[in-house]
């Protein structure tokens, strides 16, 4: 079960989403904690890809492309927002992405207000 989860590598991802909201802290653009993110990532050690098109498919057929902010070890896909409050739309939307990309996890992070947020989506 942990496996499946995959618990020990997003606690990576939200580590490192902490430690880049404590140097940086808030009010800053979605790109700038982007890159800053980047760089944590590689220092954990983590296998991703930035800004990775994902494609959705419609009866065999592909009908749109979406980038996702980040893909870490294959099938954790990591949304980025400097917002003042997530909506439930925004959930919502993240809850149907886990459907269409045939992904096991969906992590949303908020750099926004004083205290980073964080929710954690599972198939």
């Amino acid at each position: 079960m942990n496996d499946f989860y995959k618990w020990d590598i997003t606690y990576k991802i939200i580590g490192c989403a902490m430690k880049v909201h404590n140097e940086l802290w808030c009010w800053f653009p979605e790109v700038v904690y982007q890159r800053a993110l980047l760089l944590e990532f590689q220092k954990a050690g983590l296998t991703f890809e930035r800004e990775k098109n994902m494609q959705i498919h419609y009866d065999g057929t592909h009908v749109w492309n979406r980038r996702v902010d980040f893909l870490v070890d294959e099938d954790i896909m990591v949304e980025l927002k400097a917002t003042t409050k997530i909506e439930d739309v925004n959930k919502a939307q993240l809850i149907n992405y886990l459907e269409v990309y045939k992904v096991k996890i969906w992590l949303l992070i908020n750099f926004w207000n004083k205290k980073m947020e964080y929710f954690r989506f599972i198939k």
